[in-house]
């Protein structure tokens, strides 16, 4: 059966709802740590829905509103409404994503897509249009009898494995949801890790990307449970082994062209990138805090596992925060930075707010980026980082917390709105591990002292 792609007028969508024959619809949001939220309604509601909004209380999601300001609207984006795969039959639902509205209409503060927005907008302003390319990383783990979550990785494959790649055909299964929801699908692989696997799709502008990432996240969750697994997106699951990234590949447009191109420069980029890539680095210890949100994240942020943790760009170096892949000539159009230290916790939308202002700051302040390093920083000891000027990220959330809380760039790309309420958060979320007795501090020091 053809699948159905609706236009951006409400008579497209209605026609696709017809075709489609969907009955419920989910108005869909994410909180601001990122956990996607939805109010379902029937499909004879969607019509007045889109006219007049619909209203939800906001005092009980994650950093939203506080109980006196509770009531708010959300108000669909028709251009992302989609049938959902595995809800066909005689009840088949859609989805839509919202914006979040105060009672009068005002965009509200909290909406972290509404964040992302703005800052995409100051972009605009000045020219240009933010396109990213994420790359999110995830296993697969077994479901036991009782249909517990075992730390037990589905396969024992390897990087790019066929034989040994038992998730082959579920992978195909993901491809084929994210290609129903409207997201363009490149390649799929098993990535280094046993159980550990990656399915990349085709950039384009940081909203669109941002909705396609959230949207990729509950996807594949949904179809690894119809295949008795669980996949799940945490940095480091398994001690040992690879922990799971989001690489984001970053570039600027202008009337068509990508401006971070330059065939002067060595590296193929403008001074344009270079700003960029100079006000990532400046503000790399503040953003890492929405970038690796979770204090298991930083259990991925170490050497040795191919995770950046160095505050440097360099072309073939993949220990570098930000690499530049190497620039095939005819075809400018593809000249990107990746900044390699990202997560897949992370809510996309904050993460490419804050990544786009970092950037922004650079390019409007002129700054100068440092000289790269090709080297293998993993080698360098203390003495040789400090002689290259290499300093390092965080080391656990509550050190990038501090960081955050000192640099006025990035909680301006949150909002005070977002950025009281997601330090309140994580900071709990820190202290709270603080205090937590883990099984290897008993296992260590209960037989010894």
């Amino acid at each position: 059966m053809a699948v159905a792609t609706p236009g951006t007028d409400l008579q497209s969508v209605m026609d696709t709802i017809r075709q489609e024959n969907v009955r419920f619809i989910n108005l869909q949001f994410t909180d601001i740590i990122g956990m996607v939220k939805s109010v379902t309604i029937p499909v004879s509601q969607f019509e007045e829905c889109v006219e007049h909004g619909k209203w939800f209380d906001g005092s009980s999601i994650e950093g939203f509103a506080r109980i006196a300001e509770s009531d708010m609207l959300l108000s669909p984006d028709l251009s992302t409404f989609r049938v959902i795969p595995w809800e066909r039959g005689d009840n088949t639902g859609a989805r839509v994503i919202c914006r979040v509205l105060q009672p009068g209409g005002e965009e509200f503060d909290g909406d972290p897509r509404g964040a992302l927005v703005r800052v995409v907008e100051e972009a605009r302003a000045l020219g240009y249009e933010y396109m990213t390319g994420p790359e999110l990383e995830f296993f697969l783990f077994k479901l036991s009898e009782l249909e517990n979550i075992e730390v037990l990785p589905h396969d024992k494959g390897g990087y790019f494995d066929l034989s040994t790649d038992q998730a082959y055909e579920v992978r195909k299964d993901m491809v084929n949801a994210l290609e129903d929801f409207g997201i363009n699908v490149e390649t799929s692989h098993h990535e280094v890790a046993m159980g550990q696997h990656e399915i990349d799709f085709q950039y384009a502008d940081a909203v669109t990307t941002g909705d396609s990432a959230v949207t990729f996240r509950y996807a594949l969750k949904a179809v690894a449970e119809r295949h008795g697994l669980h996949c799940t997106f945490m940095p480091k699951p398994i001690f040992g082994m690879n922990g799971s990234g989001m690489h984001t590949h970053q570039s600027f447009f202008e009337g068509g062209e990508n401006v971070f191109y330059d065939p002067s420069d060595s590296y193929g980029l403008s001074k344009l990138a270079k700003h960029f890539i100079a006000g990532q680095l400046a503000h790399a210890k503040a953003m890492i805090a929405v970038l690796a949100p979770t204090v298991n994240s930083y259990k991925r942020l170490v050497p040795g596992y191919e995770a950046p943790v160095y505050l440097s760009w360099a072309r073939v170096n993949r220990s570098a925060l930000i690499r530049v892949p190497r620039i095939n000539p005819s075809q400018t159009k593809a000249t990107r930075v990746e900044l390699r230290c990202p997560d897949p916790s992370a809510n996309p939308y904050l993460a490419f707010a804050v990544m786009l202002k970092a950037g922004l700051d650079g390019i409007k302040h002129e700054m100068e980026a440092p000289p790269s390093v090709e080297e293998n920083l993993y080698l360098f000891d203390e003495n040789m980082l400090a002689k290259h000027g290499v300093s390092t990220l965080p080391g656990s959330l509550g050190e990038a917390i501090t960081e955050l809380k000192r640099d006025e760039v990035i909680q301006d790309a949150l909002g005070e709105h977002i950025y009281e309420r997601f330090v309140e958060a994580k900071q709990m979320e820190w202290d709270e591990y603080r205090m937590y007795v883990s099984k290897w501090e008993l296992d260590r020091y209960l037989p010894v002292f």
